[in-house]
């Protein structure tokens, strides 16, 4: 019992590449709510001590009702490794190349987002694709705060000739 095991099989979905996306698909990331606590990590990750960020009476004199994040700690709701489509595109991956986003309304401590991928374009290469997603985010208001794009290089299951 157990001798059928292989690990390279244990997976969360089934495996996909290039072939198998389509324009138009949607992987949803979940759902956080931004804490105090993660403004402070960020702070600590980034070196970042702007006091927009960290200075509850510096964001209120200067028009914000609450401490406001930082436009990477928002954009890094968008990874991918966070929902479906990392484990989607699995073994196939060959990497992540590019990113570009618009920062568009604050994000506040207490906010809730709603970060999506949807697969935007697809051009075949000889042995990889080169996919390029939407990415958004939304908060608990409806209102779109971030958008942009991401491009990954993604094997092909077969080369073509």
């Amino acid at each position: 019992m157990g001798d059928d095991f292989d690990p390279d099989y244990h997976e969360l979905v089934q495996r996909r590449y290039f072939e198998d996306l389509v324009v138009g698909e949607r992987f949803p990331l979940p759902s956080r709510t931004v804490t105090d606590a993660e403004f402070a990590a960020f702070r600590a990750v980034s070196g970042d001590n702007h006091p927009i960020h960290y200075d509850i009476e510096y964001c209120r004199a200067h028009g914000h009702p609450g401490l406001l994040a930082h436009g990477f700690q928002v954009l890094a709701q968008t990874a991918a490794g966070a929902g479906l489509f990392a484990h989607v595109i699995g073994g196939a991956l060959v990497g992540f190349v590019e990113q570009s986003s618009r920062f568009l309304k604050p994000v506040y401590a207490g906010d809730t987002l709603y970060p999506l991928l949807v697969v935007t374009a697809l051009a075949p290469q000889r042995t990889t694709g080169l996919v390029t997603v939407r990415s958004t985010i939304h908060n608990q208001h409806r209102t779109l705060v971030l958008e942009g794009e991401q491009r990954y290089v993604v094997r092909r299951r077969h080369a073509a000739s």
